[in-house]
């Protein structure tokens, strides 16, 4: 594509340059130029792109994109000036690309907790319903059946557009994705167009990165206030009506609402609900309509998760009982509530929750599924939201009839100080129960299997699918599965 044209598409830009230069691909890592390349200057956390511009030029850089205001010294290539090089790098991305979200129907699902799982029902609905299907999100990206590694929530821009590219393709109808508060504030969906905006709920997280509960709320609404109204398809918003939060989100929607939920009125709502080991199943009330919907995967929190999958897939044109059928062979997500069974006597469950509500959740669910003790193995990332470190802490001493508090990405922090940061909650809810702190996460699973009795269950939570530990000098393999794994088979004499 010419410069000049790609330029064209921010009209905010000033242009400098031969417009007829040819732009074969477009990067914002100097160190991954390739001659031909559209190099868009972005200021990270880390680093500044603009200081990295004469880097990208020597190896073969076509034009530079940078934000107005800044220093560049006389260059041989093309130059766009951009008011937001993030914003600019979404933009400009879409354009390289042809505006790939728009020959998709396009499903975002924002919200603290249960995105994830929220973006995999709906992936089953809309497959159940014939459609091949596109997944962005935490564990994995997905066309179709083809896997695709994930480095964060959501794609940085120019890599979302170019995934989006790639599922048109490859012949898919629909793009379900994870849409995280920081892939908002940073602009990595400019350029993106979607249809339907999924609100799971909203609890404290990410408060090291937002400067409050509110900015993160905004953050999150900047999804839905920007999900315009299109004579050619239909748009909504499908909103948590028992989350609080629902509300202001509503009120800064510019298309219609639509709401889920099991207590407060709503258009889908969950009722008899019956909670198992194997699975779930609750009626639904749509519209005069009920229905039985029943789950292979387990949870209270999961009824909130499918009826927000059943609400947008009806949203997207699915006939309800259709998308119910399609939830009858969904997938067990990877990471959630994971059993890791050798036979034993006892349950194992692997879960990613790693946030004051997610614990809250899974270790309620647990309760309700276990027939003697609950033991909790869980910690608290380093380099993050200190505050949430006791309220943990407070809720597992509360929740679970053994706690062992251990170490979980601890990054630059000490894990030892961590852990005592949690360990201040736990001595406040915990009473006569037993509880300690191992900090080698390794060695506190161990504890947990070897001290499970018949009918009890460990949860291991935090990590879930991921399968490495980020320590102060580098990261490591660790997956809590193959852990877990290993104590069961020393355990039943297996190794």
């Amino acid at each position: 594509m010419k410069i000049g044209k790609l330029a064209a598409c921010l009209p905010e830009a000033v242009f400098e340059g031969d417009p007829e230069v040819d732009i074969t691909g477009i990067v914002y890592d100097s160190r991954q130029v390739k001659p031909g390349d559209l190099f868009v200057c972005i200021k990270g956390f880390r680093f500044d792109g603009h200081l990295f511009i004469a880097d990208a030029v020597e190896k073969g850089a076509a034009a530079v994109a940078v934000e107005e205001g800044r220093e560049v010294e006389s260059l041989s290539v093309p130059v766009i000036y951009v008011p937001d090089s993030r914003r600019a790098l979404g933009l400009l991305s879409a354009c390289f690309y042809d505006y790939p979200s728009r020959k998709l129907r396009l499903i975002g699902v924002t919200g603290t907790n249960g995105k994830t799982t929220t973006t995999y029902l709906i992936k089953s609905i809309l497959e159940g319903a014939g459609y091949k299907v596109g997944l962005i999100g935490t564990i994995q990206n997905l066309i179709g059946d083809q896997v695709i590694p994930a480095e964060r929530t959501t794609p940085e821009a120019s890599d979302l557009q170019a995934l989006f590219s790639q599922m048109v393709e490859d012949g898919c109808s629909f793009a379900v994705m994870e849409v995280s508060s920081h892939a908002l504030s940073l602009e990595r969906t400019a350029g993106s167009e979607f249809d339907i905006a999924v609100f799971t709920n909203l609890t404290q997280d990410h408060l090291d990165f937002h400067s409050s509960l509110q900015d993160y709320l905004d953050a999150k609404t900047k999804l839905f206030a920007e999900l315009a109204r299109d004579d050619g398809k239909t748009k909504a918003a499908v909103l948590n009506a028992d989350d609080e939060h629902s509300i202001y989100i509503a009120e800064r929607s510019k298309v219609p609402v639509i709401t889920y939920g099991i207590e407060a009125d709503a258009d889908y709502r969950a009722e008899e609900i019956d909670i198992q080991p194997e699975g779930l199943t609750y009626r639904i009330q749509h519209s005069g309509q009920v229905l039985q919907v029943r789950l292979p995967i387990t949870g209270y929190f999961n009824v909130y998760n499918s009826l927000a999958a059943l609400a947008a897939c009806r949203a997207a044109g699915i006939d309800l009982t259709a998308a119910a059928e399609g939830l009858r062979s969904a997938p067990l997500v990877p990471g959630r509530l994971e059993p890791v069974n050798l036979g034993q006597d006892f349950t194992v469950m692997v879960d990613y929750a790693h946030t004051p509500d997610g614990l809250e959740n899974v270790l309620k669910t647990v309760r309700g599924l276990t027939k003697s003790r609950s033991i909790v193995v869980f910690g608290c990332g380093g380099d993050r939201d200190k505050g949430k470190r006791a309220v943990m802490g407070e809720i597992a001493g509360r929740l679970a009839d053994v706690v062992i508090v251990t170490s979980d990405n601890p990054r630059s922090e000490s894990p030892e100080l961590i852990c005592e940061a949690i360990g201040v909650g736990v001595r406040r809810t915990i009473g006569g129960k037993p509880w300690e702190i191992i900090v080698d996460r390794r060695q506190a699973i161990r504890r947990a299997i070897m001290m499970a009795e018949t009918g009890d269950t460990v949860l291991i939570a935090g990590k879930g699918h991921e399968n490495y530990q980020i320590l102060k000098d580098g990261i490591i393999h660790f997956d809590d599965r193959e852990e877990a794994s290993r104590a069961l088979e020393e355990r039943l004499g297996q190794n």
